[in-house]
């Protein structure tokens, strides 16, 4: 059994993580524990800064020497001072950025706690969580009655991306948003996200999302001995 303990950005991640990724993970005996990074003495979730982060890890990688640590944080809105920062906004390829910034954290993480290599393996969503449910807008839009009207306009974002992972970081324009304008009843983060991803499937999300899918593939992994 590997005890996995994956750092969410937010509840809906942690919903997420909880409904719909450890459950597909329990057969191979890897169970996924999601939890919120503190950043203050009372607060969770939220204002997510490396100096929080590597706190957090070192924390838990210590209080639990058997387990491994993954996470699920957002592209977009990644606090400017995570490693790599800077050198990452100059690749075009969204896919090559987050690459560049996992490596990076990994280096930081492992430097920090002084842990083996092998308990850290850093997960960064492009662009954000909700653009995994662009992996099947025809089902996303089948989550509540009504947003069978707004079909047409999810399938010409979706048409115009290579791929729901590029759906891109406006402030207008990334996927949340585009979700929230275009869903009526407006979509709601922590009821309407996990609820969405269970109806279109780890599968599909996996099938349309490269970079997902390698991080799936990689808790997978730990199941080899």
């Amino acid at each position: 059994m590997r005890e996995v303990i994956v750092f969410a950005e937010g509840p809906t991640e942690e919903r997420f993580i909880k409904q719909v990724v450890a459950p597909a993970l329990h057969g191979l005996q890897i169970y996924l524990k999601p939890q919120l990074l503190k950043t203050s003495q009372s607060g969770r979730g939220g204002a997510l800064s490396i100096d929080r982060f590597l706190l957090n890890a070192r924390n838990t990688l210590r209080q639990k020497p058997d387990a491994v640590l993954s996470s699920f944080i957002d592209l977009y809105g990644l606090d400017t001072d995570f490693p790599a920062f800077e050198a990452s906004q100059k690749l075009a390829d969204v896919h090559q950025r987050v690459a560049l910034l996992e490596q990076a954290l990994h280096r930081a993480v492992v430097e920090h706690v002084g842990c083996r290599a092998d308990r850290f393996l850093p997960h960064i969503q492009p662009y954000e969580y909700e653009g995994l449910l662009f992996s099947d807008v025809d089902v996303l839009a089948a989550t509540e009655p009504t947003w069978s009207k707004a079909l047409g306009a999810l399938r010409k974002v979706r048409e115009s991306f290579d791929s729901p992972e590029h759906i891109n970081d406006g402030y207008e324009t990334k996927p949340s948003k585009r979700l929230e304008n275009l869903l009526h009843p407006s979509y709601k983060k922590t009821t309407h996200g996990p609820r969405a991803a269970a109806r279109i499937s780890l599968e599909t999300m996996e099938r349309e999302c490269a970079h997902f899918q390698d991080w799936m593939n990689r808790l997978r992994k730990l199941a080899q001995p």
